[in-house]
C-alpha cells in the first residue's frame, strides 16, 4: 500500500465550526466513506495548495463548500481549469464531485450553475433515477432506496454538453450526472450521516431557515445507506488505478 497512488480530495471549504468540532470535516467524512482502499491526499484549494499531477492519482473527489460557484473566486478558476485539463488528458481517471463539487465540475465542463429558482433544498429527500441512472455503475446502488441528504441553494441548471443525467427530483432536474465513462457529479451528500444532516438543519436555523422549518425537516431525516454506499463503490472502481 505504501507504493499505491492516492485519492486526491480537493477540499473546497469546511463545515460549520460547531459541526466540525463534534463530527469532523468534509474530508474526514469522505475518507471514511471511501473505506481506506488507497492513501488520501487532501488539497486545500481555497488556501492555495498546488494542484497535483493527475498522473500521480488513483482518483479525485471534490468536496462540498459553503461558497457559491457564481462567486467565481480565483481559486475556483484554478480548480476548474485543472479539472478540465485532467478530465480531457486523463479520461480514465475517476472523478466524483459532491454538491459544490458537482456544480464546479459541471461549470468546468460547460454546464450552467446558478441559484435554484425554488430556493434552498435541505434535509433527507427523495430522488428519481433516470434510465441511465438505473444502469450506472455508481447510482444504480440507490435504485431501491433513492433517498439522500441535501443542503444547497445553487444547482446545475444545465448539465455539461454530452453528460448523462442520472437522477432528478421536483426541486432539481440534475441531481446527478455522468460525463464520459468515469466522471460523476452528485448534488447530494453521500458523506453525510443522519446526525450530520440534523446538525446542519440546526445550524441553518435563524439564517436560511426558520425554527419551524427546521422542526419540519428534522422529522424526515434518516440514514441514507444506499446513497452513502456511492463512496465505497467509487473506491472499488478505482482499485485498478491504485497500484
Amino acid at each position: 500500500m505504501n507504493n499505491s497512488k492516492p485519492i486526491a480530495i480537493i477540499k473546497t471549504g469546511s463545515t460549520y465550526p460547531q459541526i466540525s468540532n463534534h463530527y469532523g470535516d468534509f474530508e474526514e467524512w469522505i475518507s471514511r466513506g471511501l473505506g481506506g482502499s488507497a492513501p488520501i491526499w487532501v488539497i486545500n484549494a481555497p488556501q492555495g495548495d498546488a494542484m497535483p499531477d493527475p498522473s500521480e492519482l488513483a482518483g479525485v473527489v471534490i468536496t462540498g463548500s459553503h461558497a457559491m460557484v457564481t462567486e467565481h473566486a480565483s481559486w475556483m478558476t484554478v480548480v476548474m481549469r485543472w479539472l478540465y485539463r485532467t478530465i480531457h488528458q486523463q479520461p480514465s481517471l475517476p472523478v466524483l464531485g459532491l454538491c459544490f463539487g458537482h456544480q464546479l465540475l459541471a461549470e468546468a465542463l460547460g454546464g450552467e450553475v446558478a441559484d435554484n429558482p425554488m430556493g434552498i433544498e435541505v434535509g433527507t429527500v427523495a430522488l428519481r433515477l433516470t434510465q441511465a441512472g438505473h444502469q450506472d455503475a455508481l447510482l444504480s446502488a440507490m435504485e431501491n432506496h433513492p433517498w439522500a441528504q441535501v443542503v444547497h441553494k445553487q444547482s446545475v441548471l444545465t448539465p455539461p454538453p454530452g453528460a448523462a443525467v442520472l437522477a432528478s427530483n421536483v426541486h432539481d432536474a440534475c441531481q446527478a450526472f455522468r460525463y464520459g465513462d468515469c466522471v460523476w457529479g452528485v448534488q447530494f451528500h453521500p458523506e453525510f450521516s443522519a446526525d450530520v444532516m440534523r446538525a446542519y438543519l440546526q445550524a441553518l436555523s435563524g439564517d436560511s431557515l426558520t425554527q419551524q422549518q427546521v422542526d419540519t425537516y428534522l422529522q424526515d431525516v434518516c440514514e441514507c445507506d444506499d446513497a452513502s454506499s456511492i463512496l465505497a463503490s467509487f473506491a472499488r472502481l478505482i482499485l485498478p488505478q491504485v497500484a
